[in-house]
């Protein structure tokens, strides 16, 4: 038998706010909720399961939309996984690329701060490498990670 929980309580359960929870079943994410007589939305294990999935995808920072596709597919359990991880690889090429990206981006503050001499504000080598892209080491092209 399954256990019934209230949204206040899977919100606890879970970690996750309870207007997150009713986003979640708005773009169809996790499935309506079954209501007890007095219209309160009642949850239960599957639905724990199922919201425990999508937030620990959302941690690990996969889109909205591939969690919708990974779970459209978790939903026919009798499909190749191949699908899943093509999923998977393509969000791991889009984190090694943020990683690069923000290693490019450390490694040039650290090159202005070490750059730092002191002094007043007017003189801060900081303040003249923002204002100033030519004065970067890659003369401007230190990327922006991307989201």
């Amino acid at each position: 038998m399954l256990e019934k929980f209230m949204i206040g309580d899977l919100a606890k359960q879970t970690d996750c706010k309870v207007q997150t929870i009713r986003y979640y079943e708005d773009i169809g994410l996790m499935p309506l909720a079954q209501r007890a007589e007095n219209g309160r939305r009642v949850y239960n294990n599957l639905d724990m399961e199922r919201l425990n999935f999508i937030r620990h995808s959302r941690d690990m920072g996969f889109s909205l939309d591939d969690i919708r596709n990974i779970l459209a597919l978790a939903d026919q359990p009798d499909q190749p996984c191949e699908k899943v991880d093509k999923i998977a690889r393509d969000h791991l090429k889009q984190v090694e690329r943020k990683i690069a990206s923000l290693t490019t981006l450390r490694s040039e503050l650290v090159r202005i701060l070490n750059e730092c001499e002191g002094g007043t504000v007017l003189q801060c080598n900081v303040v003249h490498v923002l204002a100033d892209h030519s004065l970067c080491e890659d003369h401007g092209k230190v990327s922006e990670p991307t989201t």
